[in-house]
This record gives structure tokens, sequence and C-alpha cells, in this order.
């Protein structure tokens, strides 16, 4: 890839519980930090026009797309792809499909940004379906999740399918040779768990991949393992329960530091390790990350995402834009389609 290449992103500016405001207030946060991208909002525009009044930014570095429709959050993901051909989501898309951005951002409907990535710009040939990431703040460093939520239910090749996409994120986009890869399960026995999660091991086993086998739970915050793979319905879970657990030490923790004048001082002393762990914890410091598997570049952020969160996420999508995974997924699965013929 180019590096010196100005990208162009496409953002969706009426998704997320929070749009317009965040989004378009993370965009200008963006646009004033660096210089090596532009941006395309789409949405209604004499709303978003209305909204950047408020700020000083450089104009010529930002265009915006007049769409009437929006796609809301209660939605029904294919009803609303297909019956909102004009809202801001579908149109990026439409636009990302004619190659006319190098990634889209959004953070709106789950399920229509899944729906609307796999009707408009299709999946990778060989991937049975596309997987939902998350980044997970661990005691060494950021770990990576798939399913998050895009696949309820899944078959033993989509976790196969997970663990190689997964694999190649992490060796180009945190430069980790040989990603460990672990299933989590409710035991480290391979006899462990439901028959999907068996018959999963044994393709995972006999997979290149490097796999460990087995994990549960209580060893994703080790940071021993670079991916951790499971269904979408239990990564949901998990994320959603992390993110929880997140907020509740740090206001438990808060609490104790404000019970009396002792304790006040000894916040002061702790305070640079208190702000570092509350940032650690905080889903707003990455962003968003890829749909692996479309045959595009498309990232999501946390429904509830504020700007910092948006600033972020435009960052992470233009390392993935300059990054090759979307054509080493390509490649790994048209050398797999070969061998297998």
């Amino acid at each position: 890839m180019n590096k010196g290449k100005i990208l162009k992103i496409l953002v969706d500016a009426m998704g997320g519980d929070n749009a317009p405001d965040e989004i378009i207030k993370g965009c200008v946060e963006a646009l004033n930090e660096k210089n090596d991208f532009e941006l395309v909002l789409y949405g209604i525009e004499h709303i978003l026009r209305a909204k950047l009044l408020d700020y000083n930014y450089p104009e010529e570095r930002i265009t915006i797309v007049n769409t009437t429709q929006v796609i809301q959050g209660h939605d029904l993901p294919i009803k609303a792809v297909k019956e909102k051909p004009d809202s801001s989501l579908v149109a990026a898309l439409n636009d990302l499909r004619h190659k006319k951005g190098d990634a889209l951002v959004s953070a709106g409907n789950t399920g229509a940004v899944m729906t609307g990535a796999l009707l408009k710009l299709g999946r990778i040939k060989g991937v049975d379906r596309p997987a939902l990431t998350s980044l997970i703040p661990t005691k060494k460093s950021l770990k990576l999740l798939l399913d998050a939520g895009a696949n309820s239910v899944c078959k033993p090749v989509n976790l196969l399918d997970f663990a190689i996409m997964g694999s190649i994120y992490m060796e180009q986009l945190f430069a980790i040779k040989e990603p460990t890869v672990g299933l989590l399960n409710i035991g480290s026995e391979n006899t462990k768990g439901t028959d999907l999660m068996k018959a999963a091991y044994e393709l995972l086993h006999n997979s290149k991949i490097n796999f460990i086998g087995n994990i549960e739970g209580k060893d994703i915050v080790s940071g021993n393992i670079d991916v951790i793979v499971t269904d979408g319905f239990t990564g949901n879970i998990l994320l959603k329960f992390m993110e929880g657990v997140g907020e509740f030490i740090f206001s438990e923790i808060s609490n104790i530091f404000r019970f009396s004048i002792f304790t006040k001082l000894s916040a002061l002393v702790v305070k640079t390790s208190l702000r570092a762990f509350k940032k650690k914890l905080d889903y707003a410091e990455y962003g968003g990350v890829p749909l692996l598997g479309v045959n595009g570049k498309v990232l999501k952020a946390h429904g509830n995402s504020n700007s910092k969160a948006i600033k972020n996420l435009i960052f992470n999508s233009c390392r993935y834009a300059r990054s090759s995974v979307l054509q080493i997924i390509k490649s790994k699965y048209e050398e797999m389609e070969e061998y297998y013929n």
C-alpha cells in the first residue's frame, strides 16, 4: 500500500445512538489531529452542515453526500437495508462498492451494517460467514475477539474461518508473528463443550494456524492468547460483560478514594496510574474494528460511541485501509481452494 496516499474515509454520519452530534464532533477532532485522510459524510445534509457550523476544521477535507433516510437501532436489518436505499449507511456502502472510498465507518445498527455489507459488497470467496471483531484489553496488550455478535448460530467451519482471518489481522495490524489462537470453552480438555466446540476443536487442531487449544474465560485477560475464537452469541455476552465489569471496578475504586480525607490524599499519589487503568478499560480508546470476511473495508464502532471513539475509529480505519489484510485473506482462501481441489 502507498503510505503517502491521502485516504478517503466514508462515514455513516447518521448511524449510532449519539448521531449525528458525536459523529460530527469525532470527525472534526480527527481532522484537526491528523492530515493524511479526507472524510465523506453521508446523512441529511442541512442537519450535518448546521452541526459543522459549531467547529473550526479544514473544510476542504470534508464532503457531504445528502441522503434522505436513516436506519434506526430498532430497525430489522434486512428490511431496513432493502427498504431504505437512500439511508446514510446504504449510500456509503454503495459508494465503497464502486471504489469511491478506501474504507467505511459506522456506529449504527450492527445487524444492518453486517447485512448491508454482505448484500452490497459480498463476502470473500471461500468465507462462509464474516465475523464482527472486537479488541479486548488484557494484562499485556490488546487482543482480538471474534465473533463478537454477528453470528449467533455457527458451524464448526465458521470458527475455523474466524481463526484464520483473526490471525491474519493480528499479524498485519499488530505485527505479531504466528498469533496464538484459543477456542473459548468451558474447559481446556478437547472433550469439553458442545458438539460445535468439539468439532471446531478438531478443525482448528488440524489447521496450520497457531492453535493452542481450548481456553476458559479466565484465561483471556492473561494476554497470552492473541485471537479468541467463539460463536457470536457467546462472544457478544462476553464483550458486554467485560464492559460492565470494567465500569463497575473503576466506579468502586473511585468510591473507595472518596471515602475520607486520607483516601483522597492517597488518590493523589496514584492518580497517574488510575488514569492509565481507566484508559485501558475505555472502549472509546479503541474506536472500532473491521468486519472480517466481507469484500470491502468496513469498520464498526460501539453504538453508544462518543466523539473520542469516533476519532479513534477513523484513525483505525486509516490503518486498516493502508494494510494488506483484505488482500491477504483473499489470497489465503484462494490457496486453500486450490489445495482442496
